[in-house]
């Protein structure tokens, strides 16, 4: 009676077992079929519309006028407030970031790095529309007082708030790179003398090089997607320029203004959606493609 008591139990657990294995290979399918199917939606509107406009001018071309009259589908206005946005929030958060990472890893005391944390992380918890607001009723103002020149959505302010937003996830990175770092090549450079900042600097920063790069790489592919903080801050004018003062828009702006109007289904008004969709997609899967690379090329393997 006990042996089949026994076996009745493990046949219980095996089966029980498989329909876990089952469920979860169901979960993995359906997150790959849920990715296939976004991206064949993407390339069939994006294919359409490109049968009415050429690819060459909508890559090449410098003027992005797709909803008025004479129409001009150059996506490089929306590419450039992109870029200046995203790289305007890199200034800010990189070096602040990595600064944070290295206090909390290399001098913070635990109790302080406790607190200090779970403070910064709360930063990654508040909504991207109250970074916007935040950028029109103060980021703006102050720089209008130092620049008057500044219009009032202009391209800095909302890289200023972006790059408020991508801090945690650098520091936060960073941290678990040094971190990971082992203690023993910091014991040998203060065995030669060195003092912590040059422990710092020269042994654990170089150590946890392949995850800094990989958290800047990341970091900004955020910035990149970032959709309602630069709606609100950076503007609606698609603007080829370099002037971080003056109004821009982005991919993702304009992608919001867009699903805002009653654009008929089946336009080309309507397919420029899904044609710079495309191009934020592609940008953004080669950036993470890219930090994956850098992970491996410049990975330290320690025992």
């Amino acid at each position: 009676m006990s042996g089949d008591l026994s076996y009745a139990a493990n046949r219980y657990v095996r089966i029980r077992e498989r329909l876990i294995e089952w469920a979860l290979l169901g979960c993995a399918i359906l997150s790959v079929l849920t990715t296939a199917g976004i991206i064949a939606v993407l390339a069939f509107e994006t294919f359409e519309f490109f049968t009415e406009v050429s690819v060459i001018d909508f890559l090449t071309g410098t003027r992005w006028t797709p909803l008025f009259n004479p129409r001009q589908f150059g996506v490089l206005p929306l590419l450039s407030g992109t870029m200046l946005v995203a790289v305007g929030a890199g200034l800010v958060a990189i070096p602040v970031g990595v600064a944070t990472a290295m206090f909390l890893s290399e001098y913070a005391s635990n109790g302080l790095r406790s607190v200090l944390k779970p403070v910064l992380e709360v930063l990654a918890g508040i909504p991207t529309v109250v970074y916007g607001y935040f950028a029109l009723t103060s980021v703006t103002p102050l720089l209008r007082t130092l620049f008057p020149s500044t219009s009032i959505f202009n391209a800095a302010s909302a890289a200023v708030v972006v790059g408020i937003m991508i801090l945690p996830m650098i520091a936060s990175l960073c941290d678990d790179a040094f971190r990971a770092v082992p203690r023993s090549l910091r014991e040998g450079g203060h065995a030669l003398a060195a003092t912590k900042f040059e422990v710092s600097t020269r042994v654990v920063f170089p150590a946890a090089i392949s995850g800094v790069l990989a958290s800047f790489i990341l970091a900004l592919s955020r910035a990149i997607g970032e959709t309602m903080a630069v709606t609100l801050a950076a503007g609606a004018t698609p603007k080829l320029t370099l002037n971080p003062l003056e109004s821009i828009q982005t991919m993702t702006a304009y992608i919001v203004q867009v699903s805002l109007r009653d654009t008929p289904a089946g336009t080309v008004e309507y397919r420029t959606l899904f044609a710079v969709g495309m191009l934020l997609f592609l940008i953004t899967f080669v950036m993470n493609l890219a930090a994956n690379r850098v992970v491996k090329r410049f990975r330290e393997v320690y025992e």
